[in-house]
C-alpha cells in the first residue's frame, strides 16, 4: 500500500482570525497566512526576501478547533490542499487562491507547548477534550486562563 500524502504548507498567522459560519451552517476558519522567504548566499549566510501572504481557511469541527487553538502571530503547519477560485472587483473579474486546511497544528520546531494525553473516550471528528461542561472554543480562545 502506498503511502498517502497532500500538499502542505507552513507560515505563521499573519491577521487575527475570524470564525464565521457558511450558508449551511458548517463552520469557517479564515486567517491571512505569511511566509517568510530566505536565499541561501554562497558564504552560507541568508538573506531574508520579501514575505508573501495568503489566504487560509478550515471547515466545520476543526474550523472552532482552530478559531479556539490559534491567534495572530502563531507558527503553524498545515495539511490540505490549494483551491482557485474567481471573484469580481470593480467590474472585472480576478482569480484568487487559498489554501483548504484538512489538518492544522502549531509548528512544533517554532512553538513550545504542553501535550495533555488524559484518555478521554473518542468519537468521529470529536477532539480528546471535548466533554460535557467543557468551555467552548470561543470561550478558551477569547480567555487566556481556560484550558481546553
Amino acid at each position: 500500500m502506498s503511502i498517502r500524502t497532500q500538499q502542505s504548507l507552513t507560515g505563521f498567522i499573519a491577521s487575527e482570525p475570524q470564525l464565521t459560519f457558511t450558508t449551511q451552517g458548517d463552520a469557517r476558519f479564515y486567517a491571512k497566512i505569511g511566509q517568510e522567504h530566505y536565499r541561501r548566499n554562497d558564504d552560507g549566510s541568508f538573506t531574508q526576501l520579501d514575505t508573501t501572504f495568503r489566504d487560509l481557511v478550515i471547515y466545520r469541527r476543526s474550523a472552532e478547533r482552530a478559531y479556539a487553538a490559534f491567534a495572530k502571530g502563531d507558527k503553524f503547519i498545515a495539511e490540505g490542499y490549494v483551491r482557485t477560485y474567481e471573484h469580481h472587483l470593480d467590474g472585472k473579474t480576478q482569480r484568487g487562491e487559498e489554501f483548504i486546511a484538512k489538518k492544522l497544528g502549531h509548528d512544533t520546531a517554532r512553538t513550545t507547548y504542553t501535550v495533555d494525553r488524559a484518555r478521554q473516550p473518542a468519537t468521529v471528528d470529536t477532539p480528546p477534550h471535548d466533554t460535557p461542561g467543557a468551555p467552548s472554543p470561543a470561550a478558551a480562545r477569547d480567555n487566556p486562563a481556560v484550558s481546553l
